[in-house]
């Protein structure tokens, strides 16, 4: 049987071979032989066409005419408004902020340069947001600038129009909204650096200074790979961030030790909505809120870690070489590096014992508290209470100077119980603190829990980005 097959594929063979050589190129790769393997006896195809790579190459060209467009009647496509949107710079004037905004028209910058109003909010102040409509030819329609003057909860616009008689301007004021936003960093050399690297407000990174400032200290105890991770607000008008609301909660990883807290305003002690944005309450129920460790312990002490809001520290408690008497004598204070004119408040509730001139100290504030404590303010440029006025925790009661024994503007803080010196950096963290009042601990405890998840999410997006 397989002599037969052997036989028949040769017979085969031959006349596909005369047939090649009759008609040349006629044969196409439809057309093949087949072949006996007599070892196998398997059949297979054997293309007997040219390989595709040595075929000649053709172009061919043809013109394809376009299809009619046919538009409604009604469509007007000529025609077209642009939105676009910039943050003012100090020094801007009309002609640089319109060429920002994409904005030629030389008519709405005579108007900018010529009304008073627009001078005042756009010019010489940064960090407002801007909106400009132009028409397709790039002349101004309508301008708005949005910016928050002050911590009531609203925000202003000033709308600029064009009009058939002219521009024409206006003063808006709407409210605020609020919305969570979350982050996360690592110290690699300061807050600060770190908070700028994970694009965290520096109002946000102040307030979490002073949140843990209770157990943390930030001038001198911060490792590099510390980590932290923050919810706080952002308060918009018309859609866009106008400034930082308040921290909500947080995370501070300070040495391998975990601290955490979050805002809560005690329903036994206030009567505000605890629900509502805590920024935008008003401003004596705000002050009944407060931050709490999340198992419900009070992160208010008796007394603030600083007289200032997150500063520098240039001379501690500690023996030193005096600047101004060349000797080394012991330094009974804290010395802070600030500008000029840097507010200083009150570390704790008290009542102002002197508050005048007194020898190398200049310009000094002296606060009685309770069970003999005293806080020392000085070198201050200005004073701000006067003998005998009670004060509260945080209020401003002067500002850094460099009266009396000074070499430059800074403040001198000192902190002394019965008389005796003490180091001020020890005396936050020594106070106590007040749990959560027990009617209001199922409250809380629901709260803790959402912040729980909302910290875990924040870390996340910077275990993510570290990935």
């Amino acid at each position: 049987m397989i002599h037969k097959l052997v036989g028949f594929g040769n017979a085969l063979l031959t006349f596909l071979d005369r047939t090649v050589k009759r008609f040349p190129g006629r044969i196409t790769t439809a057309f093949a032989a087949l072949i006996l393997s007599a070892g196998g006896g398997a059949l297979a195809l054997a293309n007997l066409a040219p390989d595709v790579s040595d075929l000649p190459v053709q172009e061919v060209l043809e013109s394809v005419p376009a299809l009619p467009l046919n538009l409604p009647s009604d469509l007007n496509v000529a025609s077209f408004n642009l939105f676009r949107s910039e943050v003012t710079r100090s020094t801007d004037t009309a002609d640089t902020l319109l060429s920002r905004l994409g904005v030629d028209d030389p008519v709405a910058a005579a108007y900018l340069r010529s009304n008073a109003t627009s001078r005042q909010v756009l010019f010489g102040r940064s960090g407002r947001n801007v909106t400009a409509e132009t028409s397709d030819n790039n002349h101004l329609l309508k301008l708005s600038a949005r910016w928050s003057p002050d911590e009531n909860g609203s925000f202003n616009r000033l709308v600029i129009e064009k009009t058939a008689s002219g521009f024409l301007s206006r003063i808006e004021a709407d409210a605020l909204t609020a919305s969570t936003r979350l982050a996360s960093g690592t110290i690699q050399s300061s807050l600060f650096a770190a908070t700028d690297e994970a694009r965290i407000p520096d109002s946000i990174a102040t307030q979490l200074a002073e949140i843990f400032s209770g157990d943390i200290d930030f001038h001198r105890a911060l490792r590099k790979g510390d980590r932290f991770s923050v919810v706080y607000e952002t308060l918009e008008g018309d859609g866009e961030p106008l400034r930082s609301g308040r921290v909500l909660s947080a995370e501070f990883v300070n040495n391998g030790k975990t601290f955490q807290a979050m805002w809560f305003q005690d329903p036994a002690t206030g009567s505000g909505n605890a629900s509502m944005s805590a920024s935008l309450r008003p401003a004596d129920n705000r002050a009944k809120g407060g931050y709490y460790t999340l198992d419900g312990q009070s992160l208010r002490r008796a007394f603030l870690a600083s007289p200032m809001e997150f500063s520098r520290i240039t001379s501690g408690f500690k023996m030193r070489f005096h600047p101004i008497l060349q000797t080394m004598r012991a330094h009974q204070g804290v010395d802070y590096g600030a500008p000029q004119g840097t507010p200083v408040r009150s570390v704790g509730d008290g009542v102002v014992d002197f508050a005048g001139i007194q020898n190398g100290y200049g310009n000094v504030i002296i606060l009685k508290h309770q069970n003999n404590y005293k806080t020392v303010y000085a070198h201050l440029s200005r004073i701000n209470v006067r003998k005998g006025a009670n004060v509260s925790q945080g209020q401003t009661i002067g500002a850094v100077g460099s009266s009396g024994w000074a070499t430059g503007p800074h403040l001198h803080f000192e902190f002394r119980i019965n008389g005796i010196y003490r180091d001020p950096l020890t005396i936050a963290r020594q106070s106590e603190s007040v749990p959560v009042a027990a009617a209001s601990r199922s409250i809380f405890a629901r709260l803790a829990a959402d912040n729980r998840i909302a910290l875990a999410a924040a870390a996340s997006m910077q275990q993510g980005s570290i990935e």
